[in-house]
Order: C-alpha cells, then sequence, then structure tokens
C-alpha cells in the first residue's frame, strides 16, 4: 500500500521532494521529467534533475527517487536509461502522460498514446539498455483523444518488460478536469500482471479509499493533493491504522514554505524562486483557508527579499494570533 509523489513538472523539484518526504508518509518520488531529443546530455543534467543521485538514489530521509525520462526516439531513451543507470539511478521510469501542448507537438508525453507500438519499442529499449536490478516504470493516461487507450497501450507496456504502470485517470482531452476516472485504470489493471498504480484525483483521506476501492490499486500517486496538503500521505497512513491524527496546522505548513524557500536559493537563480513559492502557495489555498486568505497579496510579489518578508510577516501574524485566540479562531479572523 504505497504513496508515491508525483513528478509535478516546474513544481516538484529536489528541495520540494525533501520538504515533503520529511513530513513523512511518502514511500517514493519521481522526478520532474528530463527532456531527451538527438544529443547525449552531460551528467550534469541528470544532477541538475535528480541531485539524489548523489545519495544512492535516496532523499535525505531515505525516500527512494526515480529518474524520469521524457522523449520518442527508442534508442536515444535507451542511452539516457543507460546513463542515469551509471549514475545511481535505481529506477528508471518513462513520461507517456504530459499533457502539455509544448511537449506533445515535439512527440512527448501523452501524444504517444496514440501509437502503443512504439511506446513498446521505447520501453523494450530502456529495459535492454540498463541492469537487471534497476526497476523501469511508465507513466501514462487513459488516453490521447479519448479514454480508449488504455488497456492496449498498459499491455505494450507490460509486454516491454515495464515493472510497474501508473495511469492518471483522464485523457489528454479530459486534461484535469473532474471527474477521475478510476473504474477504467480498474480495467487496464485487470488486464496485465504488471503492478498498476492509480493516479487522480486524491485530495483527502476519503478520496484515497476510494479511488483504491473504484481502481482495485493498492498503491497510489498523489501530486496535487500532497502538494496542498503537505500532510496528506501521513493521514492516510493513519487511517490505514484505523487511527486518527491531528492534522497539520497552517503555521507548520507556512514554515515548510519558508523551509522550500530557503533551499531553493542554493537551487535556481533568484528570479525563479519567488515563480515557485507562489506555485506552492497557490495549492496550498485548497487545504488552507489561511493561503487563501494571503493569495491576493502574495500573487504580486515579483521579487525574492520581499516574498520572505512577506512570509515571515504572515507567520508573525499567525502566532499571534494563535497565542491570543487559538488555532481555529485563526483561521476563522482570515474567513
Amino acid at each position: 500500500m504505497r504513496i508515491i509523489l508525483a513528478p509535478m513538472e516546474g513544481l516538484v523539484d529536489a528541495p520540494i521532494r525533501e520538504t515533503l518526504t520529511k513530513v513523512g508518509g511518502i514511500d517514493r518520488c519521481v522526478t520532474e521529467f528530463i527532456r531527451v531529443t538527438h544529443g547525449m546530455l552531460p551528467p550534469r543534467i541528470f544532477y541538475k534533475y535528480a541531485p539524489e543521485l548523489h545519495n544512492n538514489s535516496l532523499t535525505r530521509v531515505g525516500v527512494p527517487v526515480a529518474v524520469q525520462l521524457l522523449g520518442s526516439d527508442p534508442h536515444m531513451m535507451a542511452r539516457h536509461g543507460a546513463k542515469a543507470a551509471e549514475l545511481g539511478a535505481t529506477q528508471v521510469d518513462i513520461n507517456f502522460g504530459c499533457p502539455a501542448k509544448t511537449v506533445n507537438k515535439h512527440k512527448g508525453g501523452c501524444v504517444l498514446m496514440r501509437e502503443p507500438e512504439l511506446m513498446h519499442e521505447i520501453v523494450a529499449a530502456v529495459r535492454q539498455a540498463v541492469p537487471a536490478t534497476v526497476l523501469v516504470t511508465a507513466k501514462m493516461r487513459l488516453g490521447y483523444d479519448d479514454r480508449s487507450m488504455g488497456v492496449a497501450c498498459a499491455q505494450a507496456l507490460e509486454a516491454a518488460g515495464a515493472g510497474e504502470i501508473v495511469i492518471h485517470a483522464r485523457s489528454k482531452k479530459d486534461g484535469y478536469k473532474p471527474p477521475a476516472y478510476w473504474e477504467e485504470i480498474a480495467k487496464a489493471r485487470e488486464a496485465v500482471k504488471a503492478k498498476v498504480i492509480a493516479n487522480g484525483d486524491i485530495f483527502t483521506v476519503a478520496d484515497y479509499w476510494r479511488c483504491r476501492e473504484v481502481s482495485g490499486c493498492d498503491d497510489v500517486m498523489i501530486g496535487r493533493g500532497l502538494v496542498a496538503r503537505p500532510d496528506l500521505a501521513r493521514q492516510i497512513r493513519a487511517s490505514q491504522r484505523g487511527e486518527s491524527i491531528e492534522m497539520m496546522t497552517w503555521l507548520e505548513a507556512l514554515a515548510l514554505v519558508q523551509e522550500y524557500g530557503c533551499a531553493l536559493q542554493g537551487w535556481l537563480e533568484d528570479k525563479y524562486v519567488t515563480g515557485r513559492i507562489k506555485q506552492w502557495m497557490n495549492y496550498l489555498r485548497q487545504g488552507f483557508s489561511e493561503a487563501e486568505a494571503l493569495w491576493p497579496q502574495a500573487r504580486k510579489i515579483r521579487e525574492v527579499a520581499p516574498m520572505f518578508e512577506f512570509l515571515n510577516q504572515a507567520t508573525a501574524v499567525d502566532q499571534r494570533l494563535i497565542d491570543c485566540c487559538g488555532q481555529q479562531d485563526v483561521a476563522n479572523s482570515l474567513n
């Protein structure tokens, strides 16, 4: 019953993986995709996306991290899979799920679901190129134009040697609009022997249990839900034990954002740091009313120093309110 942190392009980078895995409950992470085209990428690119390669492909708290590749050339994908393994990757994941127009236009991600034979060729080439001890996995959707390709593509991936298959419960055309079609994941799961992992619209503990029931999958991958509620995996773990634990407070979540921001300063140029902090705060609006109250001010900030000052002030104000009124009254006062 594993919980895997999804690879959200432009947000779930190494610093946020460190932050979220430290909170607890996450069994595995996957990097943002490394785009494979015609030339061989140097090791520094692999280390940029997966600095955990320097630590046996583990975060600081010991959570395994898979290196994800995206591309359509089987030969080049195989070469990059082999290089990832050479640098220390214990799992190579292949992206067949990205719905971004730019990516699909250049024959990457979900558009490849129109060609299950090519998906098979790519996975087979990577599987042959990496040592048997390295797990080769794939992430896909239910299809590109519609949700009719889930079974055929899952079978193609399994036949090519994919040990595990993550399925996001929508087509490219569906985007991220609700609902998630978990029942379609069940059809693909029943058609293959490989481990199938369900993904899509798990925002609460109740969502987790419904997804497992409908999809029939023991393992799930969570992206937006974990970014919006950093303690969601920990809450799910408690529910698996039949327990209930206190939910993370807004002050605790805000401290994580500050920690993340500090880590980003050693990771990205300053001009990108504020953008990623705002991305996370935007997602936190789904999980915390306090984040919703702060968002109109936060979204206007462009420079790093003012952003940290804003976060420090928000922390100080919330702490004073808690000392005076209590946690619940803080939430009420901001609504």
